[in-house]
């Protein structure tokens, strides 16, 4: 007799073991892959699967890319830009309320209005900013400073301005409050926000620039890949071309060569638009506030008139002046540009004739402006306030004169300099345009080419 089979310990005879579908598969592939026709539609689908790969890895990194040169374009350079129209106007706001109240009750339509267009341009840009910091904390952090601070500033501006039209003294002091305001809070503040407003700009460029290096680790493989597959149809058919394999074959090439050539023209734009461009605005601007900063100084020393003292025992504002002056053109007297002044670096960084001319302009006024402001300085050390006043802001070739040629000169760099910008990054993110959608298009072709060059080896099997 046949042994019994074996019982549960419920006494039920156990049946047949059940197979799961994943150990069926496997059974198929291996059985598959003792012939021809099955190795060949296993090659099939994996040179599919590498060449689809390449292309969405490399339409998603190209994409990425892509939008990173977008918003160095249209959202990081133009946040810049508009940080640092705020520290201007909030420093040309400054410098105009002390040249205005030099002037005392002769205070001309024309200050009052720069002055209040001034405050409404900075307030305006604030909440445009505020809008677009994109929960920057940074940025957050400062424009509420900002946002607390200006009318307390315009306040003391306007109690000063009362005081000084009835002839009172308490008005110099009022003034001086509000310049040390604006000193010890809201530039600081407006600083930071450029600060953060570049920091993020350059974070951008960095994301723009990066290599697409899963897009090219993705590539090198699919095009290995189809060159063996075709290598290995030659060795087992003795034919040279597969048609199928050969455009697939073309169409990877074509898209890993666009993707290096496109990234590399993409890069080369973006850095110049960077160091000419970008660079030359951020010394520009620097150089713009410099001047405005020194001016502002200048007037206060009127104001003053030795009222604030340095620790050594110097006057305060009469010092920023000086600090001022050898930032924007260095050391010497004459305005020399060594030593890495601001004009200096500008001029540096001018690759063209039209770049060069105005920060030359600037360089020239720089130097009268010293010339005239050390004759309102002898005037004033000689006890003869009115020559010196005259020579800051009445009709004398007055130091305002200068200020206004300099500032101007800047504002003409500041603009071919933008137009440089502009057009060096729109040519690097050009390079880019198309791209993620034609390296799509391109693994698909080579996907379906890899695929019918396939099936025209597995149809001689049939």
């Amino acid at each position: 007799m046949p042994p019994a089979p074996p019982r549960t310990d419920s006494g039920q005879v156990p049946g047949p073991r059940r197979r799961t579908a994943w150990a069926d598969g496997v059974d198929e592939l291996r059985a598959a892959a003792t012939t021809e026709p099955g190795r060949l539609r296993m090659i099939g689908a994996l040179l599919a699967l590498l060449v689809l790969a390449f292309g969405g890895v490399g339409a998603w990194q190209v994409a990425d890319r892509a939008a990173a040169a977008d918003d160095v374009v249209e959202r990081s350079q133009p946040l810049s830009a508009r940080a640092a129209d705020i520290y201007r106007s909030l420093a040309d706001a400054d410098t105009t309320a002390a040249g205005g109240f030099l002037a005392g009750g002769e205070e001309s339509g024309a200050t009052q209005r720069r002055y209040a267009d001034d405050l409404a341009t900075a307030a305006e840009l604030l909440v445009k900013a505020s809008a677009d910091s994109r929960g920057s904390d940074r940025a957050d952090a400062q424009i509420a400073k900002l946002n607390r601070g200006l009318p307390r500033y315009a306040g003391l501006v306007e109690t000063a301005r009362t005081n000084n039209r009835q002839g009172l003294p308490l008005g110099g002091a009022y003034l001086r409050y509000a310049n040390d305001q604006m000193r010890r809070e809201l530039l600081p503040a407006a600083r930071a926000l450029y600060d953060a407003e570049n920091d993020r700009l350059a974070a951008d460029y960095d994301a723009a620039r990066a290599w697409p290096w899963f897009a090219v680790a993705a590539g090198v493989p699919a095009i290995g890949a189809l060159g063996w597959a075709q290598r290995r149809n030659f060795r087992r058919t003795n034919r040279v071309f597969n048609r199928g394999l050969l455009a697939a074959t073309a169409a990877s090439l074509a898209a890993l060569m666009w993707l290096v050539a496109g990234h590399t023209v993409a890069r080369a734009g973006l850095s110049d638009a960077q160091e000419r461009g970008a660079r030359s605005l951020r010394v520009l601007n620097e150089a713009r506030i410099d001047s405005l900063q020194a001016r502002g100084d200048e007037n206060l020393t009127l104001v003053a008139r030795g009222a604030v003292l340095t620790g050594d025992q110097k006057d305060f504002y009469e010092a920023g002046f000086r600090r001022g002056m050898q930032d924007l053109v260095g050391a010497g007297r004459r305005g020399d540009t060594s030593g890495g002044s601001r004009l200096g670096t500008a001029l540096t960084l001018a690759d063209d004739e039209a770049g060069r001319r105005p920060v030359q302009d600037a360089l020239r006024h720089v130097r009268q402006w010293q010339e005239r402001h050390a004759e309102a300085r002898a005037a004033d050390d000689r006890g003869d306030y009115d020559r010196a006043l005259a020579k800051v802001i009445g009709g004398d070739r007055p130091t305002r004169e200068s200020f206004d040629r300099v500032d101007a000169a800047l504002r003409r760099a500041l603009a071919h300099e933008q137009q440089e910008f502009r057009s060096a990054a729109d040519g690097g993110r050009a390079a880019l345009g198309g791209l993620a959608a034609g390296a799509a298009v391109l693994a698909v072709l080579g996907a379906v080419g890899a695929v019918l060059g396939i099936g025209r080896r597995l149809s001689e099997y049939r």
